[in-house]
């Protein structure tokens, strides 16, 4: 009997999940359009013959022994446009990538470029053609003739044991129950459904089912037609995936290393459901459903699930986890103060907490945001409870922001509750005068820090008069509690401070700030400031270069506007851009800003501190935060998103949509710097149940990775009032390659049980990732005039003189690169493949051409060599011939690039420490030059910019030469395990090819 599911658009509500109805379904026959390599489309009728051995079309002009293929002669079968004819540019855009398919055939690799109605068309034919390329003649039943499956006798075992009776025959009710604990996301509503269609369809109803019945019910309930055709893609039998199966999908599409076969028997025996599966090292379509659903197959790094930066950098260089007014669990000024906003901020890894102190009616300080006196909750209390939670998510060092609003006799009740309740917790060391700057996270693991006023050294007294900070007063009036107006002539208000809390201040001494030069001259490290959401976002604005230089010795913290009554949130990457570490987030309050801040600081075990991108950290570097452009230095990365399907979608809270059934679209979202802030959206899954299919490529380039933040949200297309279903932040630097599913999330960030995403994610120039699909770049690909990068004058002869030697260097460097990187993108796309595929699948693709011929030519390629040429016996096929010149002319350009890279290396870090020795003595020099105002400030623009590209491209070098290294050990490796390998030993280790070229220093 064939297994059946839906799939979403196929004509008539047809059934697809087995390479059987695949076949089926070309038999009968379909209308596509064949383009023509003048770029011409004709709608032609294509159907598959009766005995499975050709593919035919009509009406056509050639008789109709010509209008046919063979499937003997079939190549390969192409995905979305992958042959020349479909990548031209008069057809780029009149259909979707995902609506093309090509089959390759013959002895010269002639191409049949076809476009079809939509993907799932596309996806039967593909399945159905690989099918019979892997079998011939052979009818999709013959393996294992007279055997039910492997998943059929497993779905029957369920059934025995469910039939407690042994009648044969379960309860409808039970049957339901059964399914859905099989598949726990499922509706009982969809599976009732079923079993009476199916009992109508047999001519079967009543309140009990037969065992036929059950299994026809699961199979057309739970096959996901998406995962079976990426089974079919990489099973050897078509039915279920072997462990040298699963091994290449894991290698080649999910960009893992390292694979062993025993971790591959490890997956099978884990995620396969039947006995018999997990005994032959089988995983079929259930187990490999459950692999890609499961924490193992996460699209979230398992690297990032703990502490995995360089924790040992001064403080100021980590973005850091902050709340503002965390106890709120409503809005400002009608919210209610409850004490569990401080346990869930603590549990989420935040790191820094404001508690604003009022004097209290019992004569203890109190903490209390709201109107209603009521509502406060003792000072004491809190305490108790940081003490208590501050180190239960994270290790890692706790800054309580103090903001002192009560009298000087509460301050020192409030000052002797810290020390008691906190003891060795507490940070009371003085700074070191002799360091520049802040101790590291790791040096101060469990401990708490007070940030606050603290008193002048002259102060003898034991209290005294400080400046006070803005933060606070907005609120103080609308409680009506400010007795002090601000002084005449708009100076800084005056507070009295104790000296019990002036002394729990050490590393984090509230100052005010004047202006960046004044702190440039004047500010200790131990200092720092904070600042109005309205004044930093003038100076990210207006002077961002600044305050990305001020942030690298000084801590700076960001607080919400006063204007924000309903605690709305600013955007935290508007000042993360600038280098700000602590931007205070009202915790209580869903919507995008908590999302982008929650899934910010997912990253690095969520511990609450997060390292920032090393071109903020490094002494000398040119960044400018509002950059519309790749930045110098920093190798741009493009992202291949491909949503492919939705599972278990809610409706939208609230929603006032008719009906159960939800219309969703996609709409994902990159948040970053200017340059890469971006958004595209899939279209919309029509009548398309809980499980819509979208099967939609999307792409972004991410100039400063390190910053990117991806959002993925779901929304409803057909709803009245509220359209949000659900949502997922990640940072770009936690994106795992290949096929994931995506588990998403409420407004409010808790998880949606069983609703994900599954998307294909691909990113080029990374390992693995497989087909990404990469739109436009051959058009640009070599076309272009090569840009260089070169250095600016700064004015100054003796320094302008030493960047002068590195002109030579940077052209080589950059030739170097763009050389190897043209090589390979004409290389995978004449193998059919996106530049985002690695070199394996390279490899195995012209190999599977090889294998799949009787009359293929004898092409090798020859291990022995360090540079494996590909060699080829006897006359070729022109484009086999094509496919041998490019490989020639990428391992050539390889090996210059991989032999000059150490000399051209050398000599851009020559350059670099040449002009790093004349950083220390720039201002005398300047002052020597004659140098000032805007011409100063060009020279030292000018000089960064200088260091940052020196270092950036020799960087860039660095990485390129790894990545040769690598693509020749994936040659060697792909060359022995597909057998067109000769004379191979051991494939070198990546390690063992690779002169690891020196770290540069910050």
């Amino acid at each position: 009997k064939k297994k059946t599911v839906s799939f979403s658009s196929m004509p008539n509500d047809r059934k697809i999940n087995s390479t059987a109805a695949c076949i089926s379904l070309m038999m009968e026959g379909c209308e596509l359009k064949k383009v023509r390599s003048n770029s011409r489309m004709y709608s032609r009728f294509f159907v598959l013959d009766a005995d499975m051995r050709s593919v035919r079309w009509e009406p056509s002009k050639k008789d109709s022994e010509k209008a046919k293929i063979e499937i003997k002669l079939v190549k390969e079968v192409r995905v979305g446009k992958k042959t020349p004819v479909l990548r031209s540019n008069g057809l780029s855009d009149q259909f979707p990538d995902e609506c093309a398919f090509s089959i390759i055939y013959g002895d010269n690799y002639e191409s049949l470029d076809l476009v079809a109605s939509s993907a799932d068309v596309v996806s039967a034919w593909v399945m159905g053609l690989r099918y019979l390329v892997s079998y011939g003649k052979h009818s999709p039943e013959a393996p294992g003739t007279g055997h039910p499956s492997l998943r059929t006798s497993w779905i029957s075992s369920v059934f025995d044991l469910a039939d407690l009776e042994k009648s044969g025959r379960i309860p409808v009710s039970r049957a339901v129950q059964l399914i859905k604990a099989l598949n726990p996301g499922m509706k009982t509503s969809t599976i009732e459904l079923k079993f009476k269609e199916l009992q109508k369809a047999s001519e079967r109803p009543g309140m009990e089912v037969a065992c036929d019945l059950f299994v026809e019910a699961y199979c057309e309930l739970c096959t996901r037609p998406e995962i079976f055709f990426l089974l079919v893609q990489f099973s050897s039998n078509k039915e279920y995936l072997g462990v040298k199966d699963l091994l290449m999908f894991l290698e080649v599409e999910q960009g893992m290393e390292g694979v062993t076969e025993e971790k591959c028997l490890e997956i099978v025996s884990k995620y396969e459901p039947s006995k018999e599966g997990r005994e032959k090292g089988y995983l079929a379509i259930d187990g490999f459903t459950r692999y890609l659903l499961s924490a193992d197959c996460s699209i979230f790094d398992p690297q990032h699930r703990k502490v995995c930066q360089d924790m040992a950098q001064p403080l100021s260089h980590y973005y850091i986890s902050s709340a503002h007014s965390a106890c709120l669990l409503e809005d400002n000024f009608w919210g209610r103060s409850d004490i569990s906003g401080y346990i869930s901020a603590l549990g989420l890894g935040c790191r820094s907490i404001e508690l604003v102190l009022w004097d209290g009616p019992e004569g203890e300080p109190v903490v209390y945001t709201s109107p209603s006196a009521a509502s406060c909750v003792p000072f004491r209390a809190v305490v108790g409870l940081i003490d208590q939670h501050a180190f239960t998510a994270s290790a890692y060092p706790l800054i309580l922001c103090l903001v002192v609003r009560c009298s000087a006799p509460q301050q020192r009740l409030a000052a002797q509750c810290l020390r008691k309740t906190l003891g060795e917790k507490l940070y009371l060391e003085p700074p070191n005068p002799m360091a520049s700057y802040l101790p590291s996270p790791e040096e101060l693991k469990g401990r708490i820090l007070i940030k606050g006023k603290k008193l002048p050294p002259t102060c003898e007294d034991s209290e005294g008069e400080v400046s006070d900070e803005e933060e606070g007063w907005e609120l103080a009036r609308r409680l009506g509690q400010e007795d002090r107006e601000a002084p005449e002539g708009g100076g800084l208000r005056r507070v009295r401070l104790s000296r019990e809390l002036s002394e729990l201040v050490s590393l984090c001494q509230a100052v005010p700030f004047q202006d960046f030069e004044s702190s440039r001259r004047g500010q200790r490290y131990w200092e720092m400031c904070s600042f109005s959401e309205v004044e930093a976002g003038r100076f990210a604005n207006e002077c961002p270069a600044e305050l990305v230089s001020y942030n690298k010795r000084f801590l700076s913290r960001v607080y919400p506007s006063p204007m924000r009554i309903d605690a709305s949130n600013m955007n935290p990457q508007d000042f993360w851009k600038c280098g700000c570490q602590m931007v205070a987030m009202n915790y209580q309050t869903p919507g995008l800003m908590m999302d982008l801040n929650a899934g910010w600081f997912r990253q690095n075990g969520a511990c609450g501190y997060v390292l920032r991108p090393a071109i903020m950290r490094e002494e000398v570097s040119y960044f400018s935060a509002n950059a519309k452009d790749s930045l110098p230095g920093v190798p741009a990365q493009l992202l291949h998103l491909k949503v492919i399907s939705g599972q278990n979608l809610p409706k939208p809270k609230g929603s006032g949509a008719k009906g159960e059934v939800v219309e969703p679209y996609v709409c994902a979202e990159i948040h970053g710097i200017p340059a890469d802030c971006a958004e595209h959206r899939t279209k919309t899954a029509l009548q398309s149940g809980d499980n819509p299919i979208f099967d939609e490529s999307l792409e972004f380039q991410i100039n400063l990775p390190e910053l990117a933040v991806l959002r993925f949200v779901v929304l409803d297309d057909d709803y009245i009032g509220d359209e949000f279903i659900a949502q997922y932040t990640i940072p770009f630097e936690c994106l795992q390659p290949g096929y994931r599913h995506v588990p998403l999330q409420s407004l409010a960030g808790e998880p949606l049980p069983h609703a994900t995403l599954f998307v294909h994610v691909a990113i080029t120039d990374r390992r693995g990732g497989g087909k990404g699909h990469r739109r436009g770049l051959a058009g640009r690909r070599g076309r272009r005039v090569r840009e260089y990068t070169s250095t600016k004058a700064t004015g100054i002869k003796a320094i302008d003189e030493v960047f002068r030697t590195a002109t030579q260097p940077l052209r080589e460097a950059t030739d170097l690169r763009e050389n190897v990187q043209n090589a390979l993108v004409s290389f995978k796309e004449l193998c059919g493949l996106t530049p985002a595929a690695n070199m394996k699948q390279c490899i195995l693709t012209v190999s599977t051409w090889l294998l799949h011929s009787d009359s293929a030519p004898s092409v090798t390629l020859n291990l022995a060599e360090k540079y494996p040429p590909m060699e080829a016996q006897g006359p070729i096929p022109d484009l086999l011939r094509k496919v041998l010149t490019a490989y020639e002319t990428m391992i050539q350009t390889s090996r210059t690039l991989i032999e000059s890279a150490d000399a051209v290396y050398g000599k851009l870090i020559q350059a670099q420490q040449a002009g790093m020795d004349f950083h220390k003595e720039l201002h005398r020099i300047e002052t020597k030059e004659g140098l000032r105002g805007r011409k100063l400030q060009k020279a030292l623009e000018s000089f960064a910019w200088n260091i940052t590209v020196l270092k950036g491209q020799a960087d860039l070098l660095k990485h390129a030469k790894a990545e040769a290294l690598d693509n020749l050990w994936q040659i060697h490796n792909a060359g022995q395990s597909c057998g067109i390998g000769r004379n191979g030993s051991a494939s070198p280790e990546p390690s063992r090819l690779q002169a690891p070229l020196e770290p540069i220093p910050e």
